[in-house]
């Protein structure tokens, strides 16, 4: 066992990604019967959908598995409450201050991890008295930090300041790359990525197969003015880049955004006026399959590089 396996009580230090329109219950579920941690994303759930998703997880797994919860969450106070009287044991939290719930949830026996960008933010959360920490580069799909720090850096800097586990996440999609992070300091990976690509992502079916034709350079970060999100190079997103064109005030942007957007395009499948969110690891995925072959292919090219490696000589 290591720092992340002993921490969440899981077979592999393998996190699913908490992704909007992505991670339902079927995902996490299933990621946790293969041994990993599965979370279901609460980021795109009115609270009574986030409640019944965590019972039928608990239904689908007598695994451990957490809910992620973004804190800008306009009904942070219900999720919260539903966390608890559930029964969740863990959470991952995301976009906000850690200090505002975790020692509510700390208080009621919950693991608590925070998502961060940055050695500052670690610094603060680690602060906060979070379990753990995510240093998630700035390849990772979704909203992402304005440092625009990729993993490959950060998880050594992250890993100086703090002495609590830490888990990569950001252009994770294989075992050579869970290698990778771990050799620089991580203690274990988040993908998400890779299981938005599975069968049991809650994502549309055109939304999965536009991930497996994104080629390298396909995706950009971008509206940072709102809050930095990596994009499929869709309409939507070249609707945005003629409009920055123009030296758009933060209102136009918004304007521009209009309302439950993501949700059209990951969840609705309309590729062309929808938001698609996707890691540049994407380039790299070429295929849809379960989440617990993706672990399994992941585990077993995990060792047999560490085996390249240990044979390697100058």
């Amino acid at each position: 066992m290591n720092k992340i396996t002993e921490l969440f009580k899981i077979q592999y230090p393998i996190i699913q990604g908490g992704m909007i329109w992505n991670s339902g219950y079927k995902l996490a579920s299933a990621v946790s019967n293969a041994g990993g941690l599965g979370l279901i994303g609460a980021g795109s759930m009115y609270p009574e959908v986030l409640r019944e998703h965590i019972q039928k997880c608990k239904k689908a797994t007598s695994k451990p598995f957490g809910v992620n919860v973004p804190m800008l969450y306009p009904n942070i106070e219900e999720i919260m409450k539903i966390i608890v009287e559930e029964g969740v044991k863990i959470v991952f939290t995301s976009a906000g201050n850690p200090k505002t719930w975790t020692s509510f949830l700390k208080e009621n026996g919950i693991t608590v991890v925070h998502v961060v960008s940055s050695s500052v933010f670690a610094l603060k959360a680690q602060d906060a008295g979070v379990d753990a920490i995510v240093a998630e580069g700035f390849e990772a799909g979704g909203h992402n930090g304005i440092e625009e720090t990729t993993t490959l850096t950060l998880i050594p800097m992250v890993k100086e300041k703090i002495s609590i586990p830490l888990i990569a996440a950001g252009g994770i999609a294989t075992g050579r790359g869970m290698l990778a992070v771990m050799t620089l300091g991580a203690d274990g990976v988040q993908v998400g990525s890779r299981f938005a690509a599975s069968e049991e992502s809650s994502s549309h079916a055109n939304f999965k197969e536009t991930i497996l034709n994104v080629n390298e350079g396909g995706t950009q970060l971008t509206l940072k003015e709102l809050a930095p999100v990596r994009l499929i190079k869709n309409k939507f997103y070249h609707d945005v880049q003629n409009l920055y064109e123009k030296g758009p005030t933060k209102e136009e942007l918004i304007t521009l955004l209009g309302r439950a957007r993501a949700k059209r395009g990951m969840f609705e499948g309309d590729l062309i006026e929808g938001e698609l969110e996707i890691g540049q690891i994407a380039g790299i995925i070429k295929d849809i399959k379960p989440a617990a072959q993706i672990i399994e292919e992941m585990i077993l090219d995990f060792e047999e590089a560490r085996i390249e490696v240990n044979n390697f000589q100058f």
